[in-house]
């Protein structure tokens, strides 16, 4: 649980880095992907770690700064995307989606994880959860992505996207539901809700077409989300994707504050989506690293920080 309240987080100032973006996409592959990251304090060697996904799998970088990053040689996972890194008791876990079939259609994925005491080896993977629900396999066989873990009394809970909504403009897919899953024990197996805890509405102008992804904070007076939704923007006739910031008493029923995303769309390398992200508490400041991408159906995909002092 972080010492901060709900209208604090509500009320930070956010702030893009001068020198972004900070990561390129490794070649081949046009993208680099939901990030997620360990700052100096939480690691084995005083760095920052960072890992990200590629068309070629998870790739792990490390930084003195978190500004300069240096990409290690290898994958962490192949066949696998949307990681997040979770520590304690001076353990590392590695949650990711692994497709188990990308080609032919329809997609089908499950979430894995992975264990390591220094961030350079790992367990063999274990099977956290997998697409069980109808709402799991809308659009696709089965898609259960973007992992989150917060732990709770007596376990731990698992925030997570399932289904896909397809975007014309794109010809991909992107999550459409947000899912929440329980279990006693951190590697699982999950036990999910049986309804979604957000889904797209026509109502919603910044997830009218999908749930998206969502990163979450338990603090004092409850949990905050940070939520990049999947919408269809009129005034420029495309789809689209900003991080805005949800709210919840209990981390299961959720409450949309109404204000304006804190980092959307712009020209340039963000020009069509702000993505997926990781945040945490570091001397001070939230430090929020994301990605973005610069088109839709030809785009290349990078990964920036944004930065909001704690009073």
């Amino acid at each position: 649980m972080l010492d901060i309240k709900t209208d604090a987080i509500l009320a930070l100032g956010w702030r893009e880095h001068e020198k972004n973006p900070l990561i390129p996409p490794p070649f081949p592959s046009p993208i680099l992907a939901d990030p997620t990251f360990l700052p100096p304090a939480d690691t084995p060697d005083s760095l920052w770690h960072l890992f990200a996904h590629s068309i070629l799998g998870i790739h792990h970088f490390t930084s003195r700064d978190g500004i300069t990053w240096e990409r290690r040689k290898g994958v962490v996972s192949r066949n696998s995307l949307r990681a997040f890194v979770f520590f304690r008791d001076a353990e590392y876990f590695l949650f990711y989606e692994r497709f188990l079939k990308l080609f032919p259609f329809p997609y089908l994925s499950r979430i894995e994880a992975r264990t390591s005491r220094d961030l350079l080896s790992s367990s063999s993977p274990s099977v956290v959860l997998e697409p069980t629900l109808a709402w799991h396999r809308e659009g696709c066989k089965g898609a259960v992505s973007n992992p989150c873990v917060l732990e709770e009394e007596g376990g731990f809970r698992l925030y997570y996207s399932a289904g896909l909504v397809y975007l014309r403009d794109c010809r991909f897919s992107e999550p459409k539901y947000i899912g929440v899953a329980s279990s006693r024990d951190i590697l699982g197996r999950y036990e999910a809700e049986q309804e979604p805890a957000l889904q797209p509405s026509a109502l919603d102008a910044y997830a009218n077409m999908g749930a998206g992804a969502m990163k979450v904070l338990r603090l004092q007076d409850g949990y905050v989300g940070f939520q990049n939704g999947i919408y269809w923007d009129p005034a420029a006739c495309h789809t689209r994707s900003a991080i805005r910031l949800v709210t919840s008493r209990n981390g299961l029923e959720w409450y949309i504050p109404g204000q304006e995303p804190i980092l959307g769309p712009e020209p340039g390398w963000k020009k069509s989506f702000v993505y997926a992200l990781d945040l945490r508490e570091v001397e001070g400041a939230f430090h929020l690293y994301f990605n973005a991408r610069d088109g839709w159906l030809l785009g290349k995909e990078r990964v920036g920080l944004a930065t909001a002092a704690v009073d």
